[in-house]
């Protein structure tokens, strides 16, 4: 079982940048990929980025390539998510989710949820 927290939500200009972290429970953290999916009110769940478990390996969404990125400390059980040059169209409930498997950008493939975190971007 992977217990996982997000936290660093927030308001935030549109321009500005804000850093999502998700802590995660349990000794065998290394062992997951994690994810960051987003969802906005009316709208399917969208990935966002991927990290392999060791960190050598990152994957981004078309929509944020080049604007965010992910990176974990596994000695703190820690996923990140550093968010620059936000977007209105950012704004979305955020989650972090973690894998078994290999990382992938479907949801359905992450076994562990957080409870999620709300980004609102102002225009």
């Amino acid at each position: 079982q992977v217990q996982l927290v997000e936290s660093g939500g927030g308001l935030v200009q549109a321009g500005g940048s804000l850093r999502l972290s998700c802590a995660a429970s349990g000794r065998t953290f290394s062992r997951y990929g994690m994810g960051w999916f987003r969802q906005a009110p009316g709208k399917e769940r969208e990935f966002v980025a991927a990290i392999n478990w060791s960190g050598g390996r990152t994957y981004y969404g078309d929509s944020v390539n080049g604007r965010f990125t992910i990176s974990r400390d596994n000695a703190k059980n820690t996923v990140y998510l550093q968010m620059n040059s936000l977007k209105f169209e950012d704004t979305a409930v955020y989650y972090c989710a973690a894998t078994g498997m290999v990382v992938t950008t479907t949801p359905f493939r992450y076994d562990y949820w957080g409870q999620g975190t709300q980004v609102t971007v102002s225009s």
